[in-house]
């Protein structure tokens, strides 16, 4: 946990954005994979770590904003629990740790609401995203599941979302252990890679040193050398001369901050002449990008901006044709880049993705687009110092979306099918980088990992010849 004054000032800055009522904090519990006794790995719900900080499942928290009270709701370990748990910190301390006095079991969270209620005085409470949180509302607040959307405190949700998305020092701290811990995964399986490896030989490198630093991945290891599956979490393939592979990882830090790093390598100790044009058009557009990034600048600007290195340089191959400014605003440089430039990142990779990506990354003013590609876009809103993002451009050649366009004939004043042919087994590129905004422009998170084609080529030779 961050010192005890860090949740301090952190829950009466909550309060100072929200007027009266009670703020209802739902942790999360044990996730059973087939029993109860067997379940997955805990984690915490975000909000609840940003807030209390505790990691323990089981618990709730109440904060009073008419009379400034804060509650821990939890039930101590049993004697029965710590023969096989070992002893436990008391919910109490653990509760001093953040700042917290008052401790309740959790059998008197549901009376002290109802008395709530009965005041006639509005209780907070944010999007549920798992099933035993929709079940806790209906229990604790009477509300069935189907009315709990139109319920969700919109103040609050807004609140929280403003304070998460500035990133104050010892979170950048921790962001940067996380990102380090990505990097070392990256360099790990750049160096072992071999023709005749299996993807699972390279995802266990991965979980490796996660696990050697008794820490995690933050999200399911996305590895294969069918890179133009965007969220690929098979790992069956076998790796042969000629593919290359693409990684998308990032680990934990201590605190549960995450990291998200992609880079995409040859199984040969070299690219071919073809992958590496495709390579250079992605690393450049990320480059153009990172340039781009500072306070005030829409990050749909910036997406837009990689769009354009992308249809240009895919114009320069006679991929596409045309001027690449109209085909990207018509929107024909999605068959090859049909995600989103980035998101926020912070305790959750696709940081507050759980209240709605539109609440976090867009505005009263800057709406969602609808158009294929831009839609998918995460975070369109304009930069402020302390937001935490990725930037990760890709090219991938999708056969099955390309058939669908070329039989359609969709945007062909910009694309020329006849030449993507001779792509259709190429697969896909993604080179991706974590950064901070700040004052005057962006600062890279962690340390550098080999991206250019020189500075991969020279770590896959070293490898290859070892």
């Amino acid at each position: 946990m961050f010192p005890a004054n860090v949740y301090l000032k952190r829950r009466q800055a909550l309060r100072s954005r929200l007027q009266g009522g009670m703020i209802l904090f739902l942790g999360n519990d044990e996730s059973p994979m087939n029993y109860r006794d067997n379940a997955y790995h805990f984690r915490q719900d975000s909000t609840f770590l940003y807030y209390f900080g505790i990691n323990n499942p089981g618990l709730a928290a109440l904060v009073d904003l008419d009379e400034g009270l804060e509650v821990v709701f939890g039930d101590e370990a049993t004697m029965d629990d710590i023969v096989w748990t070992g002893p436990q910190p008391s919910i109490a301390s653990l509760a001093a740790d953040c700042g917290v006095s008052q401790v309740l079991p959790i059998k008197q969270l549901r009376p002290v609401l109802a008395g709530t209620q009965q005041q006639g005085r509005k209780i907070h409470f944010l999007p549920p995203y798992r099933g035993r949180h929709t079940l806790q509302l209906q229990d604790l607040l009477g509300l069935q599941p189907e009315e709990q959307a139109g319920a969700v405190s919109l103040p609050l949700l807004q609140a929280v979302v403003a304070q998460r998305s500035v990133k104050s020092p010892e979170e950048i701290t921790e962001l940067e252990k996380a990102v380090r811990l990505s990097g070392k995964m990256h360099e790990a399986v750049m160096r072992a890679a071999r023709p005749g490896m299996t993807e699972a030989e390279l995802h266990g490198t991965i979980q490796a040193i996660a696990a050697a630093v008794d820490s995690s991945t933050a999200y399911p290891v996305i590895l294969s050398v069918n890179g133009q599956i965007l969220h690929n979490h098979d790992h069956s393939n076998t790796l042969t001369e000629g593919k290359m592979v693409l990684v998308d990882a990032g680990g934990n830090s201590p605190m549960h901050y995450a990291g998200d790093l992609t880079r995409t390598f040859p199984v040969s100790h070299r690219f071919s002449a073809q992958q590496k044009e495709i390579y250079q058009i992605v690393l450049d557009a990320e480059l153009a990008a990172i340039e781009a990034l500072r306070p005030g600048v829409p990050y749909r600007d910036v997406h837009l901006l990689a769009s354009r290195v992308i249809a240009e340089g895919l114009t320069g191959l006679g991929l596409m044709r045309g001027n690449p400014e109209e085909a990207v605003a018509a929107g024909a440089h999605a068959l090859f880049f049909p995600h989103g430039l980035g998101h926020m990142m912070g305790l959750d990779v696709h940081d507050m993705e759980n209240f709605g990506e539109n609440h976090v990354g867009y505005t009263d003013s800057l709406k969602r687009s609808t158009q294929f590609g831009l839609n998918a876009l995460r975070l369109g809103r304009e930069l402020e110092a302390g937001f935490v993002l990725t930037v990760e451009p890709g090219i991938y050649f999708i056969p099955e979306l390309i058939d669908q366009w070329q039989v359609a004939h969709k945007h062909s004043e910009f694309i020329n099918y006849d030449r993507l042919g001779a792509y259709r087994d190429f697969g896909g590129i993604r080179i991706e980088d974590d950064y901070i905004v700040t004052e005057t422009g962006s600062q890279l998170l962690g340390d550098p990992v080999a991206k250019t084609i020189s500075e991969v080529e020279a770590l896959r030779g070293e490898m290859m010849t070892a």
